[in-house]
This record gives C-alpha cells, structure tokens and sequence, in this order.
C-alpha cells in the first residue's frame, strides 16, 4: 500500500500541471477569439488572424521589484551614477541600504 502512494502522488502532479496548461491555452484562445470578432473579421481572414494570434508569445508581465530589490536598485544607480568603485562603492552601498 505504501509504495502506491508515491506514484499516485506523481500521476496527481502530472494532471494538475497539464490542467494549469490547458487552461494557459484556453485563456489565450478567447482572448484571441474576442479580438476577432471585435475586428469582425471572417472567413480566411478570421483563420490567419487567429493562427498569428494563436502563435504569438504571450506578453510579458511587467516584474514587479521587492522593496528590498529596488532600494538596492536605486543605490546601485547612485553609486554608478557617482563612479564610486572598491571600499569607498562598499562604503556608500552599506549606508545606502540601511537607510
């Protein structure tokens, strides 16, 4: 009964990855589908458009910083921006972040 457990848990992940992707799919082919219809496209041209539509990369989200990511950002700008390099760049950085 024990040694059941581990291959049932993994058939389990599997099918819950392959519905998130579908899912992924299914989000883009509506979406698609809705700009279509709102171009009120159809026929050959409704099949193209939704063929490039459909190959398209997604968009990138815009990443979002942590505020500890962009203070570090921020203070690495200064110090570019002020040419510090070596103790003097270690320095300014440890100031910096503690602020």
């Amino acid at each position: 009964m024990k040694m059941l457990r581990v291959p049932l848990l993994m058939i389990g992940l599997l099918l819950c990855s392959q519905s998130f992707a579908e899912t992924a799919q299914q989000n883009k082919m509506t979406t698609c589908n809705a700009d279509a219809t709102t171009k009120a496209l159809k026929g050959d041209e409704r099949k193209a458009f939704m063929s490039t539509c459909l190959k398209a990369a997604p968009a990138p989200a815009a990443k979002t910083l942590t505020p500890q990511q962009q203070k570090m950002k921020d203070c690495n700008a200064t110090a570019k921006t002020q040419a510090l390099t070596g103790d003097a760049r270690k320095t300014f950085m440890s100031t910096c972040l503690k602020k």
